[in-house]
């Protein structure tokens, strides 16, 4: 009875509305309903979709306290020119508050090759740091104590690598694999998809993905051993349902080819991570992290029979929107960053780095990092979001929102599991299509000013050119191409061929963890592009599809 009268003053209201509408008509194009009420949400089960926090399903955050025990890991995104110079950027941060590192590398180090290579000419510690060997990776935490920081490393196709150095160095501050807490995101399969730093083909990929699974959890426990990414594919252009859905297909692919290499579920689940894109619209943000938790619980428990509720659980660290951010009128980018910091934190993020405001035209100045990690700390300690536990839960909207967002996701992971799982979705280009087609419609709509994105195709202003931005100097290239031929003069050149050919050998054997053997290589000062130059020999290179 009481829906039956519900249902009666939604009608009322719904054709007052209408009568009001010639005078004072609505905007178009709005996605959602007018008003959501309990009609929204019926059969709605509260134990079944929400629990209490810190339980399966998650919905409500997988700690029991949230941040009323401990705030995110305000972990700022950071890394450019030299060694040297990101050092000086880490140890800034870690002075104005920041309890975590996050690792940018340079493109040269993203797709494995030297800083003197050909095809680093003019991309030397540009868009991140460069990383050539061991001997820059002591210089870039000099100073930093991994046995105290926790650090996050954007590094994909030579995450082995990197990860590699990461233990070496500590090893050498005298901190043990077991003490090093971070994560690498190590996520190739959305290289493949929509970002497009990838080196080798999917199946030696996979192997080097899973060979990390293994070592680490026997060496390196408290590691994150990858950070299974959406970030890059809503920055591709995805809607917030794709993001989910494309990042849990490619979670379900490494899951199981980790199970194939003969490993148990609850042994490596549990150090699983993910990486979420905080957009624009907030509470749709906030629907989609709790969408997310929930499906991964489903399918951790239900789908590969997980046992231990660690494994269950989607613990999220998450960036704000790069692709937000506009060259035109920066500082509203300072806004828009607080916004989508609000999101991720009313979300339940477990790690949060804020974009500077100046990104959209340069690296960051030491003066908008400030403000970016300023927006985190006044988020925390000023705003009482973080005071209560999912302070949205309940609201018809949310939940109802938050059903949506995962009932759309499920349709896609059904969907890849037809075609033959996310491995071969992206080698058919299906992902990549979805893809194109949101982001093609999206800007449409921005084009036709369906979509307003201030100061871009509404309330423009004449300004003059941004003064202050940091720019890489082109020297930085030269810088590092010398260090390369001192390392080469002084290090111990047979060791090193010594190391590259167990390496090689190594590769040409499916069945032999491969992370052994390049930890030795790293010790020996073998460089970046020479390890990744082995493996290149063995394995081959991945050619995208010429077309999709």
């Amino acid at each position: 009875m009481a829906n039956e009268s519900l249902k009666a003053k939604v009608a009322a209201y719904t054709e007052k509305v209408e009568k009001s509408l010639a005078k004072n008509p609505e905007r178009k194009n709005l996605a959602h309903n007018r008003l959501y009420t309990p009609l929204d949400i019926e059969g709605f089960d509260y134990e079944s979709e929400l629990g209490i926090p810190g339980e399966y399903p998650f919905t409500r955050g997988v700690q029991p306290t949230m941040y009323r025990g401990r705030f995110w890991t305000m972990r700022m995104y950071a890394g450019f020119s030299t060694a040297e110079e990101s050092n000086k950027r880490y140890r800034y941060l870690i002075e104005s508050g920041a309890t975590g590192l996050s690792c940018a590398f340079d493109l040269p180090t993203q797709i494995g090759y030297d800083s003197d290579h050909a095809m680093s000419e003019g991309e030397v510690g540009k868009v991140g740091v460069a990383i050539d060997s061991l001997a820059d990776m002591e210089i870039l935490f000099d100073q930093i104590d991994l046995g105290k920081v926790s650090t996050s490393m954007t590094i994909n196709a030579p995450a082995s690598v990197l990860l590699a150095m990461y233990i070496a160095v500590a090893e050498k501050q005298g901190v043990t694999p077991d003490k090093l807490n971070g994560t690498i995101q190590n996520d190739v399969l959305k290289e493949y998809a929509a970002r497009g730093t990838y080196i080798f083909p999917p199946k030696p990929s996979m192997r080097l993905i899973t060979n990390i699974f293994e070592y680490c959890s026997k060496n390196v426990a408290n590691w994150n051993t990858i950070s299974i990414s959406g970030y890059h594919i809503r920055e591709a252009g995805s809607t917030a349902s794709q993001e989910i859905a494309f990042t849990i297909a490619d979670g379900i692919a490494y899951v199981e080819a980790a199970i194939k290499a003969g490993m148990d579920v609850d042994d490596f689940a549990g150090r699983l991570s993910f990486f979420w894109n905080a957009h624009n619209n907030v509470l749709e943000e906030v629907a989609k992290f709790r969408a997310s938790r929930r499906v991964w619980a489903k399918v951790m428990r239900e789908r590969f029979n997980a046992q231990k509720p660690k494994s269950w659980m989607l613990r999220v660290h998450t960036q704000t929107a790069g692709s937000m951010l506009t060259a035109q009128q920066p500082e509203n980018n300072i806004v828009r960053v607080a916004l989508q910091t609000a999101a991720a934190v009313l979300g339940g993020t477990q790690s949060l780095h804020t974009n500077s405001k100046d990104e959209a035209l340069a690296l960051p100045t030491e003066d908008s990092v400030r403000v970016a990690l300023r927006t985190q700390q006044i988020v925390a300690y000023e705003s009482g979001l973080a005071d209560v536990v999912d302070p949205l839960g309940g609201s018809y909207y949310i939940e109802a929102l938050t059903d949506k967002i995962e009932a759309e996701a499920w349709e896609y992971i059904k969907k890849i599991d037809e075609i033959g799982g996310a491995v071969v979705a992206i080698e058919q280009g299906y992902i990549q299509r979805e893809i194109q087609e949101s982001a093609y419609k999206w800007q449409m709509e921005v084009e036709s000013k369906q979509r307003i994105i201030v100061g871009v195709n509404q309330f423009q202003i004449q300004e003059k050119p941004v003064e202050g931005l940091l720019r890489v100097d082109a020297s930085v290239g030269e810088f590092q191409r010398k260090k390369l031929v001192d390392l080469r003069a002084r290090r111990d050149n047979a060791a090193v061929e010594k190391a590259l050919a167990a390496l090689e050998a190594a590769c040409k054997d499916e069945h032999i963890n491969l992370m052994p053997l390049i930890l030795e290589a790293v010790k020996t000062y073998a460089t970046l592009g020479e390890i990744c130059g082995v493996m290149r020999k063995v394995f081959g290179e991945y050619q995208a599809p010429a077309t999709l």
